[in-house]
C-alpha cells in the first residue's frame, strides 16, 4: 500500500481522526454526566456534549461530501468477499450511528423541552413539540445508540489491527497521513 493511490486523501484522513477523537471526547463527557448530581457544572458540561455532537454532525456532512466526491481506495485483493462485505456493513452502520446518535440527542433535548444552543451562540430549531414521555423514549434510544456505537468503533479499531498485525496488508496506512 504504499501507492497514494491506494490511501485516502489528506482531508479525508483529517476529519477520520478528529472525528475519532470527539466521538470518544462526547461518548466519555454522556457517560459522565449520567451519573452527576444536579448542579452547575453537569448542566455546562451537558452543554459542552451537545456542542460536540453538533460539531460531530457538521463533521458528518463534510465526510459525506468528501466520501461522494472522491473515491475510497480499493481494498486489498487478499480479501476475501465475506471480508468486504463486513467492511462495507461495518462502515454504513458507523455513518448511519453518527448520524442517529447526535439527532436522537437533539431530539430528547427538544422533547424535554431543553433547547440545543450551539456554543453559546445561537439556539437550534426544536425538532418536536415539548413530550417527557417522548424524551425519556429518546434517551432510551440514545443510550442504546451510544452503545451500539461504541460496539461498532471496538469491532473497526479490532479490525484494523487485525489487518495490520495479523493480515499485514497495510489497510492501516490507508489513514495515515504520511507514508513511514
Amino acid at each position: 500500500m504504499n501507492d497514494p493511490a491506494e490511501r485516502y486523501a489528506a482531508p479525508t484522513v483529517l476529519l477520520h481522526w478528529l472525528m475519532a477523537a470527539l466521538i470518544v471526547a462526547t461518548f466519555w463527557l454522556g457517560l459522565t454526566v449520567a451519573d452527576m448530581p444536579l448542579s452547575p457544572t453537569k448542566f455546562k458540561w451537558i452543554a459542552w456534549h451537545k456542542w460536540l455532537g453538533v460539531t460531530l454532525l457538521g463533521l458528518l456532512a463534510l465526510r459525506l461530501l468528501s466520501r461522494a466526491l472522491t473515491r475510497a481506495p480499493a481494498l486489498p485483493a487478499t480479501m476475501g468477499a465475506h471480508a468486504r462485505t463486513m467492511a462495507r456493513l461495518g462502515h454504513l452502520g458507523l455513518y448511519a450511528l453518527m448520524l442517529a446518535v447526535p439527532l436522537s440527542g437533539w431530539l430528547m433535548s427538544s422533547a424535554y423541552g431543553f433547547p440545543v444552543v450551539y456554543l453559546q451562540l445561537f439556539a437550534l430549531p426544536d425538532l418536536v413539540a415539548k413530550n417527557e414521555a417522548l424524551g425519556d423514549a429518546l434517551g432510551d434510544a440514545h443510550t442504546a445508540l451510544n452503545w451500539t456505537l461504541a460496539a461498532l468503533v471496538a469491532g473497526h479499531v479490532l479490525a484494523a489491527l487485525k489487518h495490520q498485525f495479523v493480515d499485514r496488508d497495510g489497510l492501516m496506512a490507508r489513514m495515515r497521513l504520511r507514508r513511514r
